[in-house]
């Protein structure tokens, strides 16, 4: 097993996940089968818990892992599988040695950071990195293992007279001593260590400053770590006579500093690396010439034409995005993604238009009239509208009126996971005309309760406790939009992350009045998919089919919506039952599936004006 290890300097943020992922696609282009890791040096188990504001989205895995949003990054830069013990955490690490303490594994020694916390992180890599992801048997050629956090920034300390420690994030220490010693365990020719850092340019001068570099790798190496490639961030290309600075001080050969400018976007990340024969200077630390096979030398035909692709689009089409995290886009990245991967197979330039939930609300009006008045203008003015996913209650009342607004106004609408339980209430509201409807989330006593909490579920313990990952959907109707973007399959697997479902009390009354629920699961007790027929395009689905959306393999859900959105929706959907897809069941169809062709009733007048009178407002 060949590893290599993706550390970060100067500053957060500079794209060490995308760096790791376009590794791992250069180097699968080479022959090389790939996994990955990602260690996160923070005390929580895992991301479950933690909020989108501080951390991003938590991203799911088929197994219900609730992991960093950079395993997100490498399964669709590279179209793997990944599992939860594919992300470490100080939790995980802490509870696995605690655990082993408690049952007697140490045979009474006294435990401490250094030699059990460190020989746990080391233990784990190996044993995870022989796992296969890539559907094939035996293990993978290579493990790309990122690092999170920063070394050799400066921190203030009292241990020494100036004040100031080059340490980096002080949690990363058991980690990074631990890789030391891993470095030197598996052996020369089996370890390659890529650092990545900043080389910014000051405006006053414009001249590329290698400094904070310099500084960052002195830092590593005091830590027991040498790098053997730059990768090197930067608003523009490096100039000659940088890279000679930095192979002086760094002690890196001109020929493994790798410059990573700004690009037009990310999937020219793997061509910049090819160009500049990154994959030579870590094949050839690898010792990976020598190892029986000689790789090949990487094509990337489907990547070069994706980027070109993606910089040739001009026709726009524009997407409302209602949500709670807006303030944050990495809140709702794989939605991004999985929007911008059905908008360029739609051969559509996407534009996102971001509006707060609770900019819709009445309340707003009053408050913050400005903002209340943006909101409504961007949401009057998109061709689609998507409702993520979410918690709480805060926003809601505006995401209901964005439902609204789209159901009335023949706009077509995504709703996901709470966007699908917001579309029901909505519903219920006002076309059934029950005015106590809504969630037991947000009002435990409504009188209509359409979302109820999942008996399964814990209310006392957040982390682990929804149904989450990989679970079957089962089509229920011949001819309806979502089952037609599966290509007519009879059952889909898509991924989950909820507390609450649909009451399936109201399933029959949903119906009567005209929304059909066209997805279930194996039980035909939990509500899937929602769709109403006589609409353009309004779907809702319980899961979140932007965790499975890849580059080339664009999720049909939001294929669907970019579709219905730039006018192209009836031609995808005869493109895509000529195509049929492939079950993920085997074709076994659970008994309680009854087929039912798809009622068309005559579209809903919408309000004058739209909904404020004054104006303010599959996967094979």
């Amino acid at each position: 097993m060949k590893y290599v290890l993706v550390t970060g300097g100067v500053v957060s943020g500079l794209g060490k996940g995308v760096t790791a992922s376009s590794i791992g696609v250069v180097l699968r282009s080479c022959g090389l089968r790939v996994t990955t890791i990602k260690i996160d040096p923070y005390l929580n188990t895992d991301a479950g818990t933690m909020s989108p504001f501080e951390h991003g989205e938590v991203f799911v895995l088929d197994d219900g892992g609730e992991v960093d949003l950079d395993l997100g990054n490498y399964e669709r830069f590279l179209d793997i599988k990944l599992t939860r013990d594919n992300n470490i955490t100080t939790g995980k690490i802490y509870q696995a040695v605690i655990n082993k303490e408690r049952r007697g594994d140490y045979l009474g020694k006294t435990v401490q950071v250094v030699p059990h916390i460190t020989d746990e992180i080391q233990d784990w890599i190996e044993r995870v990195a022989m796992n296969p992801v890539d559907g094939k048997e035996g293990p993978p050629d290579v493990c790309v293992i990122e690092l999170g956090g920063t070394i050799g920034d400066k921190i203030f300390s009292p241990h020494n007279d100036s004040g100031i420690l080059d340490a980096g994030d002080i949690e990363s220490m058991p980690f990074i001593e631990a890789l030391g010693q891993f470095s030197y365990r598996v052996g020369p020719g089996n370890f390659c260590l890529v650092h990545v850092s900043l080389v910014p340019v000051l405006d006053v001068v414009g001249e590329q400053k290698t400094k904070p570099t310099q500084h960052s790798v002195r830092g590593l190496r005091g830590l027991g770590l040498t790098p053997d490639v730059l990768a090197c961030r930067s608003t523009e290309p490096l100039e000659e006579h940088v890279k000679v600075k930095l192979s002086q001080f760094c002690h890196v050969p001109i020929s493994n500093i790798v410059n990573l400018h700004d690009v037009t976007n990310i999937w020219h990340i793997p061509l910049l690396l090819r160009d500049q024969k990154a994959h030579e200077a870590i094949l050839k630390v690898l010792e990976l010439q020598y190892a029986g096979k000689v790789p090949r030398e990487p094509k990337l035909v489907e990547w070069t034409e994706r980027a070109n692709k993606f910089d040739k689009l001009k026709t726009p089409v524009n997407i409302a995005m209602v949500g709670k995290y807006t303030g944050l886009s990495d809140s709702y990245l794989s939605v991004l993604k999985a929007l911008l991967h059905a908008s360029v197979a739609m051969e559509r330039k996407l534009v996102v238009d971001w509006v707060p939930s609770c900019d819709l609300e009445d309340s707003s009006a009053r408050e913050t009239p400005e903002a209340h008045k943006k909101a409504w203008k961007l949401l009057k003015g998109a061709d689609g509208i998507l409702v993520p996913g979410g918690f709480g209650d805060r926003g809601v009342q505006g995401k209901i009126l964005a439902a609204k607004y789209a159901r009335e106004n023949n706009v077509p609408y995504l709703g996901i996971c709470l966007g699908m339980q917001i579309a029901v209430i909505e519903f219920a509201r006002s076309v059934m005309k029950l005015r106590g409807a809504n969630s037991t989330e947000f009002d435990p006593t409504a009188t209509s309760p359409c979302v109820i909490f999942m008996p399964e579920g814990s209310k006392t313990h957040m982390g682990a406790t929804m149904r989450l990952g990989s679970r079957t959907t089962y089509f229920q109707a011949n001819g309806c939009k979502s089952a037609r973007l599966y290509g007519n399959a009879i059952s889909v697997d898509e991924r989950h992350r909820h507390r609450y479902e649909v009451n399936p009390d109201m399933i029959q009354d949903f119906e009567r009045a005209g929304l059909q629920f066209v997805g279930k699961d194996e039980s035909g007790r939990r509500m899937e998919i929602i769709e109403l027929p006589s609409h353009k395009f309004f779907i809702g689905a319980q899961f979140h089919p932007e965790f499975k959306s890849r580059p080339g393999k664009p999720s049909p859900l939001f294929l669907g919506l970019i579709a219905a959105a730039s006018g192209q929706l009836e031609p995808l959907l005869q493109r895509s039952c000529s195509n049929q897809t492939k079950t993920h069941m085997n074709g076994k169809v659970p008994k309680h599936r009854k087929l039912y062709p798809v009622p068309v009733k005559s579209p809903l007048n919408s309000l004058v004006n739209g909904y404020y009178p004054n104006d303010t407002g599959i996967h094979t």
